[in-house]
């Protein structure tokens, strides 16, 4: 990072010319829903700061006009600021402020990054990453579900499967879906596996909503989820694995038709 004399020169220079990003008041920007109005602001600069609108070495706005431009408390921004820090989004240095950190270093398993990186413009990048991240897990988490699931398991992994059928609403549809896979990695018997599934609840949630919507039989997509729940229960470790990439293909050709 620069030292702090050339950081000042830096903040000088981008105020003088013009060049920060703009800050820009918004009409409702008085009133944050929700309880927590740190947490909402928190959540407004960290989708502003995902989807680009600041990008990584950014010196960002300084307390008093964050607080300007939202109509907040200092103490509030401080309060977002720090959340921020704690995601690895940003840093922060006495008489320098706070700028946007690599984007490699962003906590991108935190839920609300995962939230907001999936609203970001280039949507189909997070996507085909969630995809690829599925493509690394899924097949072998559920061959193990097989050989290690227990009854309670299964019951809940039958369950959520039966009930993507039974849906009567595309949301209802895509909640079973991101709950039937969950169940699986639970019952994969590995331990590290459960918490990242809780972590990205919210990314499969997204991806979801978008593959769900671009594929246009979806009989056949539930038939493809019955293939895994049945050889889960009938403990045939292989054919699950089998069953889990083709599902994850027809996930791939669904996301290439979003594109089309």
């Amino acid at each position: 990072m620069p030292d702090e004399k050339s950081n000042k020169r830096a903040i000088r220079t981008k105020a003088q010319a013009g060049r920060r990003p703009a800050a820009m008041r918004r009409p409702d920007a008085a009133h944050f829903p929700g309880a927590s109005v740190h947490a909402s602001l928190a959540s407004e600069i960290g989708l502003r700061i995902v989807r680009g609108d600041y990008p990584p070495g950014t010196i960002l706005p300084n307390e008093a006009q964050w607080s300007r431009t939202f109509n907040v408390s200092r103490s509030a921004v401080r309060e977002a600021i720090k959340m921020l820090m704690a995601k690895s989004l940003l840093a922060s240095r006495p008489k320098i402020g706070s700028w946007v950190e690599p984007k490699e270093r962003w906590n991108l398993l935190d839920r609300d990054v995962l939230a907001w990186y999936a609203t970001a413009p280039d949507r189909e990048v997070f996507l085909r990453t969630v995809q690829e991240f599925r493509h690394i897990i899924e097949p072998e988490a559920s061959a193990f579900a097989a050989v290690r699931r227990s009854d309670e398991q299964m019951a809940e992994i039958s369950q959520a499967c039966r009930e993507m059928g039974e849906a009567a609403s595309l949301q209802e549809r895509i909640r079973a879906d991101t709950r039937f896979h969950l169940a699986i990695l639970r019952a994969s018997g590995n331990d590290l596996l459960v918490p990242l599934g809780v972590l990205i609840e919210s990314a499969l949630d997204h991806l979801f909503v978008f593959t769900t919507q671009q594929v246009g039989d979806q009989r056949r997509a539930q038939r493809l989820h019955e293939a895994i729940e049945k050889n889960i229960r009938l403990q045939h470790p292989s054919a699950a694995r089998n069953a889990v990439h083709k599902l994850l293909a027809d996930t791939d050709e669904g996301i290439g038709r979003g594109r089309g």
